[in-house]
């Protein structure tokens, strides 16, 4: 038998699906079998794999013992010559396997090999081909130098982006959804660590065949989509903490008397990058209120002076004390109300912005009455502040629409591609089924070539 490929699933169902579509094609013609390992996932993925894909072999676990154990579990019984273990939430081109296998065959020296791998939207991975960690590589990328700097061979050897993507280069880590692995060279330095509970695995992997003699390669000339953060979410904390606690094992199980350096660096690495996830995420979510309460300061600073001249005949006629009480007090009140009612929910939704901030005007009605003479301002304020303040919160969304989607029109966004996997009749029905379901979207059809 040629090829045995390895999908290991957890609740991704509808990927896996896709996954499974494709490789049923890839392998057409090829002497291979397909194994999924699914890790006691609730989605029903177990049926559907069953029912859709009855020549696949199943192993079902009753837990989740990590991505390391389940394609170990694999692995014990692949009879392929090549083993690939593949992300379920990926989708192989036609060619892959044929043009892997050719790839192999005229390289003995090949441990292990990874192709050029795309995101959804059809943007180069750099994972594609990546370095082996060291203590400055993690510096560089940690601190992000090598998102300054993804071409130099100094600061990017994690991403190695000083190698042409369009080029064949021997690299020295193949990347986890996509690891073309040569069984013999596996049979002779042992499968996954388990150890790696997730991630980290396929550094060590890689690394334990290089230093076996053999070569890793990086072959460009066939693609791969990988909708990268399906199978895992790496916006999250959890994930950080386990990425970097990964690379921690590695440190100590290979790098010897830098090891002690390198785990404290990656230590320091785990809670500068919560910090910065946690300031993203804070920014993600608070950035349109700090930017309404930013305006509608502003614009309270000039009405103060302006009724106050034009009104009292006295630039000088409110006191100080507006501006960090009252003012403070006027914004809060409004960005609470525009909140409960649902404007920073749908960040474009008109209604709910203006039922927000009337709503949060009455209620300032209300506390005025009760408010000491000392701290009431002026009821013309609140008036014109309201007014002010829907305006420019306006003002504000139809800019940020524009600088998003290219259109002024609140209620349409740009229109996204949709990419369709499959042959002429397969896509014509599909496209006929989302046109039906008013689903608006750039049509594209892959078939043989991603």
């Amino acid at each position: 038998m040629k090829l045995s490929v390895i999908i290991v699933n957890y609740n991704v169902k509808y990927f896996l699906e896709q996954a499974l579509l494709s490789v049923r094609r890839a392998g057409a013609g090829i002497e291979m079998e397909t194994w999924v390992v699914d890790n006691n996932s609730v989605d029903e993925s177990v049926a559907m794999v069953r029912e859709k894909f009855p020549e696949v072999k199943l192993i079902a676990n009753t837990d989740n013992p990590g991505f390391s154990v389940a394609n170990n579990q694999a692995i014990a019984k692949c009879e392929g010559e090549y083993i690939l273990l593949l992300n379920p939430d990926t989708v192989v081109n036609e060619d892959t396997f044929q043009t892997c296998i050719a790839f192999m065959d005229r390289h003995p020296d090949a441990g292990g090999l990874g192709v050029r791998m795309i995101d959804g939207s059809g943007a180069f991975l750099p994972e594609s081909k990546r370095g082996f960690p060291s203590p400055w590589v993690a510096f560089a990328k940690t601190f992000g130098l090598a998102r300054i700097f993804p071409k130099s061979r100094l600061f990017n050897q994690y991403h190695l982006g000083y190698l042409d993507e369009q080029e064949t280069h021997e690299v020295e880590v193949l990347a986890g959804a996509f690891m073309w692995l040569r069984k013999s060279v596996i049979d002779e330095i042992g499968g996954l660590d388990e150890a790696f509970f997730m991630y980290g695995e396929d550094i060590d992997l890689s690394y334990r065949i290089v230093q076996a003699g053999y070569k890793n390669y990086y072959l460009p000339s066939t693609t791969i989509i990988h909708y990268k953060g399906e199978s895992t979410k790496k916006g999250s904390l959890n994930y950080v903490r386990t990425f970097y606690n990964a690379m921690i094992i590695f440190a100590q199980k290979h790098m010897g008397k830098q090891a002690s350096l390198f785990v404290l660096m990656l230590q320091f690495a785990i809670y500068f990058r919560a910090f910065l996830t946690l300031i993203s995420n804070f920014f993600k979510r608070a950035y349109l209120p700090l930017l309404d309460a930013i305006a509608i300061y502003i614009g309270l600073y000039f009405l103060r002076s302006f009724w106050a001249s034009y009104h009292f005949k006295d630039p000088n006629y409110y006191e100080e004390v507006v501006l960090y009480f009252n003012f403070p007090l006027y914004i809060l009140i409004w960005l609470v109300t525009v909140y409960f009612s649902g404007g920073y929910d749908d960040q474009f939704g008109l209604r709910r912005l203006a039922r927000g901030l009337l709503v949060g005007t009455v209620i300032l009605a209300a506390v005025y009455g009760f408010l000491s003479l000392e701290y009431r301002s002026s009821r013309a304020l609140i008036i014109l502040g309201t007014a002010w303040a829907l305006c420019v919160s306006i003002l504000l969304r139809f800019i940020l629409h524009f600088i998003q989607f290219g259109n002024f029109d609140l209620g349409r966004v740009a229109q996204q591609n949709l990419v369709i996997i499959g042959d002429k009749e397969e896509s014509e029905r599909v496209q006929k089924l989302l046109r039906r379901a008013e689903v608006n979207k750039n049509f594209r059809r892959s078939g043989t070539n991603l």
